[in-house]
């Protein structure tokens, strides 16, 4: 018999009054590795940011991004779609 764990783990992350994110802020919020979200600054897959000095993010774009190839069920559904 399987025992599935399906406790959440709270996050804390801090956005600037604007919305903005910093990279460590943006990678904690997306589940990603700061040093994931940099290769993807690199080749131009990840969300949208800005540089301002240090690279930020917005929430609005991070959602966005998140949410920019919909919703698969399988992983073959998402190869047919060129995912």
């Amino acid at each position: 018999m399987t025992t599935l764990n399906t406790s959440l783990q709270s996050i804390q992350i801090t956005i600037f009054p604007d919305g903005r994110l910093d990279v460590r802020n943006a990678a904690r919020y997306l589940g990603l590795k700061e040093k994931t979200l940099a290769m993807m600054r690199g080749t131009g897959t990840g969300p949208k940011f800005i540089k301002r000095g240090r690279v930020f993010y917005f929430k609005d774009d991070l959602d966005a991004w998140l949410n920019a190839n919909g919703r698969y069920i399988s992983t073959a559904q998402s190869i047919r779609q060129g995912v």
